[in-house]
């Protein structure tokens, strides 16, 4: 298998999602399997990410959020932030990509069974916990307690915003948004997402914490969780920013001994304490 190889996909819906923000659904071409780029078998698994291409101006890796249990498209959500993204956002349904993965290590979520669930998504960064949600409701006797804190910059850029309602209608689940910024229709809370982590103060006893966001909203979070009495050990996040290669040649990505793309984008928040002011 060639990982530089990707395969082609057909985009068989692009939609809206947030301001600038699109869900880009991708049917890959079976005919391909086994000659290289994206692996079906043994399917991928939440937190796991892809490189989407945009032939003739590159590729930029993405999360997958899709859930891979509930179908074989592939979903990515992409923030028009470049040149690859502005591209993509030209693209429409029945146009080609390219899609080389899947990479990276994932979510435990087998280990969080029987335990309480804390969620906190910030922007577009939290798009890696829609198949967590996905997986944790599709299964919600395995779990504990499910808490999800949503955050943006502003209303309009909360993602997902139609599933909201069937995550607050599942059992033993609570959602609370919060934006930095709100306008004449947000009637939620305004503020940092650790200022509603320190309203909402979830206890740290039998759970895990899982956090996907831009770095320093990651940072503060650490730092939140840490005051509210939660273990390095019971932090998890994803960091998935300088990902070029996705197999751990370029070493674009390295943070202190690890790489990103390999030894990520999935760490423990014992794992990296010591080297997230450097990223």
């Amino acid at each position: 298998m060639n990982p530089y190889r990707p395969s082609l996909g057909t985009l068989i819906e692009v939609r809206d999602l947030a301001t600038d923000i699109k869900l880009f659904r991708v049917a890959l071409d079976e005919r391909q399997e086994g000659k290289g780029g994206f692996q079906t078998r043994p399917p991928y698994r939440p937190g796991q990410f892809a490189f989407l291409s945009a032939f003739g101006v590159g590729e930029a890796p993405f999360c997958l959020t899709s859930t891979p249990h509930r179908s074989q498209v592939l979903e990515f959500a992409v923030n028009k932030i470049g040149t690859v993204t502005e591209a993509l956002h030209r693209l429409d349904e029945g146009d080609v990509v390219g899609v080389r993965g899947p990479f990276g290590n994932w979510f435990p979520l087998d280990d969080m069974h029987g335990k309480n669930v804390i969620l906190l998504g910030g922007g577009i960064g939290g798009a890696p916990l829609r198949p967590v949600i996905h997986t944790i409701l599709d299964n919600r006797a395995d779990y504990g307690k499910l808490t999800i804190l949503w955050a943006a910059r502003l209303p309009s850029l909360l993602i997902f915003k139609e599933e909201f309602d069937s995550w607050r209608a599942a059992p033993n689940t609570e959602l609370h948004l919060t934006v930095d910024q709100g306008d004449e229709t947000w009637k939620g809370h305004v503020g940092l997402i650790t200022e509603l982590l320190e309203k909402v103060a979830p206890s740290p006893e039998n759970a895990v914490t899982i956090t996907c966001g831009p770095p320093v909203m990651i940072k503060f979070v650490m730092l939140t969780l840490a005051k509210l009495g939660f273990s390095p050990e019971q932090m998890i996040m994803t960091l998935e920013a300088k990902m070029k290669c996705g197999i751990g040649k370029c070493g674009r990505c390295n943070l202190g001994e690890k790489y990103v793309c390999t030894d990520g984008p999935v760490f423990s928040y014992a794992e990296v304490r010591n080297f997230l002011e450097s990223y």
